[in-house]
């Protein structure tokens, strides 16, 4: 159980439906004082500008978010709040379970779960403990042991695992707009052009580049871009 005397977790919520939002705030916030929503969203791209000023501890995020693949957003939630990310989902699939935790998130729980677990779910998760089923925990180790032997064998994935989650993310967004110039790259990074060659240098240097040519076709061999 969380101290309440540390103050109440704050949860972000991003989903698809209203009604479903409307729910689950009115669920975590019949647990003040140890639990309160500060936000609420429809889509990721309403929240990144705001993810600063609300200062969440934990984001609820539902995976169905239509057109939007949630997951694919998870990286970037992770690079710009230290909220720590848990998926909600209507899929029982173990696999799309571990892709969510592998993209960076800390918790899946299925939607048909009962109220009182998705309350506990927030609060482990909250506590730096990662929230999955058995199943999706045996494949998870599994898939981490699998790429640590697969690291081993390619000095260059070794390399890839130098990089941090910002750089990752700078990675995919430079290679999939090669053709942008670091103005409009900062701009859609929220970051100074300065700040970008910083990033770029060490990324250059990681992985043993010199340009954004070789970035990008390093990139396109490994699958760091987003197309």
């Amino acid at each position: 159980m969380i101290d309440q005397a540390a103050g109440a977790t704050r949860v972000l919520l991003i989903g698809r439906y209203p009604i479903v939002l409307w729910g689950l705030e009115k669920l975590i916030d019949s647990q003040k004082p140890r639990m309160e929503v500060v936000g609420k969203f429809t889509h990721c791209a309403e929240a990144f500008s705001q993810l600063e000023e609300l200062s969440a501890d934990v984001i609820l995020l539902d995976r169905d978010l239509g057109i939007e693949n949630a997951v694919d957003d998870i990286p970037r939630l992770t690079a710009l709040t230290k909220a720590k990310i848990m998926v909600l989902t209507g899929s029982r699939d173990p696999s799309a379970h571990v892709s969510a935790v592998l993209a960076g998130a800390k918790g899946v729980v299925e939607k048909e779960e009962g109220v009182e677990t998705i309350l506990r779910a927030i609060e482990k998760v909250h506590e730096g403990q990662l929230w999955l089923d058995r199943t999706s925990m045996g494949m998870l180790v599994i898939e981490l042991s699998n790429r640590k032997v697969s690291e081993k064998r390619d000095p260059a994935q070794q390399r890839v695992g130098t990089l941090t989650d910002r750089e990752r993310e700078i990675v995919a967004t430079v290679t999939s707009h090669s053709g942008a110039t670091g103005t409009v790259i900062a701009e859609m990074l929220h970051i100074s052009e300065s700040t970008l060659r910083k990033h770029l240098s060490s990324i250059y240097e990681k992985l043993g580049l010199s340009s954004r040519l070789e970035l990008w076709d390093y990139a396109h061999k490994r699958g760091l871009n987003k197309d």
